[in-house]
């Protein structure tokens, strides 16, 4: 059999079907183009994150300073009626007696309580160990739960909270003063 050669217009068709050909601008090829969408959903995803406010916050039961308490009756039996002050220098405790005396030994004037001995921080450790003296001096005291805690303007929010730790519960988990009141200082 003899071999049939093409014609010079169907070499030409074949060179022109078999090269690629160049898309026009408006077309795309079938390819999907996702950028747009992605700038879209990232711009949303910024917008959610930066308007939406997660706080993890932890809250501390405490009661506001009463005003004007005339209708409270006495108790019937002796309370401690314990009242921390918190100063610059340190704690002053002020118990059923009056104000307690350095050292929480006995009734008197001073701070009951000084800082560290190195004064750059509150002793809490201190203001426990007094309160828990404070508190086992009588066995009238023992169901006491309620403390208030007054602090001048200038103490740091955490000395407050460290008071108010101190003073809840014992080293060993038992229930000092739970219910924290908050006094004015005057």
């Amino acid at each position: 059999m003899a071999e049939e050669r093409l014609s010079a217009a169907q070499r030409s068709k074949i060179r022109r079907l078999s090269e690629p050909r160049e898309l026009a601008p408006d077309e795309e090829g079938g390819e999907l183009n996702i950028v747009p969408f992605l700038d879209i959903i990232t711009n949303v995803l910024m917008f959610v994150l930066a308007t939406v406010t997660v706080t993890f916050t932890a809250t501390i039961d405490t009661f506001p300073p009463k005003a004007g308490s005339s209708s409270v009756r006495p108790p019937t039996t002796p309370t401690l009626g314990l009242t921390i002050l918190i100063v610059n220098d340190g704690f002053s405790v002020k118990a059923r007696g009056g104000n307690v005396a350095p050292g929480c030994q006995d009734t008197g004037p001073g701070l009951a309580v000084g800082r560290t001995s190195d004064g750059k921080d509150y002793n809490f450790d201190a203001l426990k160990k007094c309160v828990v003296g404070l508190k086992a001096s009588s066995a009238d005291f023992a169901d006491e739960t309620t403390v208030t805690i007054s602090a001048n303007p200038s103490i740091p929010y955490q000395a407050v909270i460290g008071t108010m730790d101190a003073v809840r519960k014992t080293d060993d988990g038992k229930d000092l003063f739970p219910d924290v009141n908050f006094g004015l200082a005057r």
